[in-house]
């Protein structure tokens, strides 16, 4: 093999370690994904209340588990941030929109 496809190759392992390390959800699949986006029950951030800025809005498959992946949406970064430290209080807000609006999540 020549060395520059072993050194990304190796540069790929090492990323996708780093990943399943740092506790990152797999992709989901994008039609699931589709679905959940036109079920979402929001269209403010769960966390400001920032109304969502389609060319802004930062997606997050939160995975728990023995319980289906959950899409949940952001207006930044560190939104989702604030989210990851206390994910059960934002569920709860987005458990009751959906409730709300008679959809599930």
């Amino acid at each position: 093999m020549n060395p520059i496809r072993r050194i990304l190759l190796v540069a790929l392992l090492i990323l996708g370690a780093g990943r399943l390390a740092a506790g990152d959800p797999a992709p989901p699949d994008e039609t699931a994904r589709e679905k959940a986006r036109a079920a979402y029950p929001l269209q403010t951030c769960i966390v400001s209340g920032e109304h969502l800025d389609a060319g802004q809005i930062v997606e997050y498959t939160y995975q728990e588990p023995g319980k289906p992946d959950r899409l949940v949406r952001f207006c930044c970064r560190k939104c989702l941030a604030r989210f990851k430290a206390d994910p059960a209080k934002y569920l709860k807000k987005l458990d009751e929109a959906a409730a709300k609006a008679g959809r599930k999540t």
